[in-house]
């Protein structure tokens, strides 16, 4: 059940069953009879959900909750099936007209036509049930931490392609495909990006090797737009068109030079990109993780500081930091904050980043995904809190640590996954660690991804 509703990466149709050697079942006729059918709620990742005859589900994109529909099937699944509309019958008043032209066929955006307001509700809802079916429960409701739902995306990376008779296209990959998408404007980026897509477009046929260019990745810093080119192979005429482009739009320009182990080369002065905290300064690189929602992660920032409040001089473990979104405020609130990455370059930066914030801060390499490693990092680094903020996979080796240690009082769990944030804040619980307050961080607004922060605290209420 574990996979009831999620994506699958779409896979070339052979004809033929792998299993039986049979032709392969062709794609059914239209569902629903006259009447149609009723969506009868949200699933996890924004497509409406509704049961057949047989009760078996069916996931619709672009349908909401308790709208009529006639719908056709595009992918026929053992428990479950996929499908689209074919005809909208009756709307729900929760119905918008999405914001951007390509939505539809662009696959960045999947939830454009339900009102913000509903957007965020169902997120909600999401990470309650997420943490109800592993039995966790919280002892206050869940908050909401958001911002603008437009405008927002301050880093993008668009896919380059020239094809067969020479158009170029430029743009994101398309719904249900790898197929890439046109976009003459998008309107989740910050303005700044959003203005360099018609100059890029006019550009890039200019180009005497444009097959050369894998992608191009955009990024909005207080430092201003950086554009980073994934240039395959060298060109010194296009570098100097590219030095050109990048001066007539005022941005930074650098090349990810090479096919096998690619070399940042930046086409004039390297830039320092940085965002701002407070008063503190977060350098980063291109490549590194950050954010991509500047006014939400401030936000989420404020949070993580008042909810774990440290103590001037407490032990705090920064795990999974990054490149200090975390390690620097607290540092700077005042804690004894070890901050621990598994990249030895991502390290380095941490305390590249302390150093020019003028901050106390220890930066050392683990691997936490290794129990072993972990076990003896809490062994040598004895703390009283910690924040983890781990990727999709989750953080279970660390938490099953933290609960079998029994030396952490308070833990704050930043997660960008409900269900993996599920599984170990059971584990949690079930150490002693109880969860006592959460929030869902709006990060991504207009799809169904959700970014949320769960607060434990050791002991009885």
């Amino acid at each position: 059940m574990a996979m009831l509703g999620k994506r699958r990466p779409p896979r070339r149709r052979s004809g033929v069953s792998g299993l039986s050697g049979r032709a392969a079942t062709p794609a059914p006729a239209p569902v629903g009879d006259e009447g149609g059918v009723v969506i009868e709620r949200l699933a996890h990742d924004g497509r409406g959900l509704t049961h057949g005859a047989d009760g078996k589900a069916c996931f619709v994109e672009g349908a909401l909750p308790g709208e009529r529909v006639r719908l056709a099937v595009h992918r026929q699944r053992k428990r479950f099936d996929e499908a689209h509309l074919r005809e909208l019958i009756t709307a729900s008043p929760e119905r918008i007209e999405p914001p951007c032209a390509h939505y539809g066929s662009c696959g960045g955006c999947d939830l454009q036509h339900l009102t913000p307001h509903a957007q965020r509700r169902h997120k909600q809802e999401v990470l309650a049930e997420q943490l109800g079916r592993q039995g966790v429960a919280l002892e206050a409701p869940l908050q909401l931490l958001a911002g603008e739902g437009l405008g927002y995306r301050r880093r993008a990376r668009l896919g380059v392609r020239l094809d067969a008779e020479g158009t170029l296209h430029l743009g994101f990959r398309g719904r249900r495909s790898h197929h890439l998408v046109d976009i003459a404007a998008c309107p989740v980026l910050t303005p700044s990006l959003d203005r360099l897509l018609p100059a890029l477009r006019e550009h890039l046929p200019s180009l005497e090797a444009p097959r050369q260019v894998g992608h191009l990745e955009l990024i909005d810093s207080d430092a201003g737009v950086a554009l980073v080119v994934r240039q395959l192979r060298d060109n010194p005429r296009d570098a100097e068109r590219w030095r050109a482009f990048a001066e007539r739009q005022g941005v930074h320009l650098a090349w990810l030079l090479g096919r096998e182990a690619p070399v940042l080369r930046w086409l004039g002065e390297a830039p320092s990109l940085h965002y701002a905290l407070g008063e503190l300064r977060v350098h980063f690189a291109p490549g590194d993780f950050i954010q991509v929602n500047g006014e939400v992660n401030r936000a989420l920032v404020e949070h993580a500081l008042a909810w774990l409040a440290p103590a001037p001089g407490e032990a705090v473990l920064d795990l999974f930091a990054g490149v200090g979104n975390f390690s620097l405020p607290l540092a700077a609130a005042g804690a004894r904050v070890t901050g621990v990455e598994g990249s030895p370059a991502m390290v380095e930066r941490l305390a590249d980043n302390a150093r020019a914030n003028a901050l106390s801060l220890a930066a050392r390499q683990a691997d936490l995904n290794d129990p072993g490693a972990v076990a003896r990092l809490l062994d040598e680094v004895p703390a009283t809190a910690a924040l983890l903020d781990p990727p999709r996979e989750g953080a279970e080796a660390v938490c099953r640590a933290l609960a079998k240690q029994g030396a952490v009082e308070r833990l704050l769990y930043v997660s960008c996954d409900p269900a993996t944030l599920a599984r170990d804040a059971a584990i949690l619980a079930a150490g002693g660690l109880r969860p006592v307050r959460g929030a869902v961080a709006d990060m991504f607004a207009q799809t169904a991804h959700l970014e949320s922060v769960l607060l434990f605290r050791r002991g009885e209420g």
